[in-house]
């Protein structure tokens, strides 16, 4: 853990944001193995799908691991979260270029934007021990 001993509000929301998508994550890989249905509107059905719940289950540990990183304010966890926010505003950059509007993909370029410039502000920095 890093020397201060305080963590910014900013990144202990998005620790829990972290923990949050984990546990999505790990609803679907049940939804794969046919513990819970699909529901699409009023439709709903059951799915066996063992390479889907597995990349499911995987994201998961991914996601536990950048929460546990981020709550204990190690680096690679400050990391992950700029690397992270650079894919994201990339692919909706793609996703323009492509059949996505601007409008559709505006909301993710916003928020990771958001996410990118507080990284990088001093006091995260600082929190997190990055140069």
């Amino acid at each position: 853990m890093s020397n201060q001993t305080s963590r910014p509000i900013g990144v202990t929301i998005l620790a829990i944001l972290a923990l949050v998508t984990a546990a999505v994550n790990a609803f679907h890989a049940l939804q794969y193995l046919a513990v819970f249905p699909v529901i699409f509107g009023p439709v709903r059905f059951f799915t066996f799908n063992l390479f889907g719940a597995l990349g499911f289950i995987f994201l998961a540990a991914i996601w536990v691991w950048v929460f546990r990183k981020l709550w204990g304010l190690e680096p690679q966890g400050w990391s992950f979260m700029t690397i992270l926010a650079v894919i994201n505003i990339a692919f909706a950059i793609i996703a323009i270029l492509g059949s996505s509007t601007i409008g559709e993909e505006l909301p993710a370029i916003i928020i990771n934007v958001i996410v990118l410039v507080y990284a990088y502000s001093s006091g995260v920095k600082r929190a997190f021990n990055v140069p």
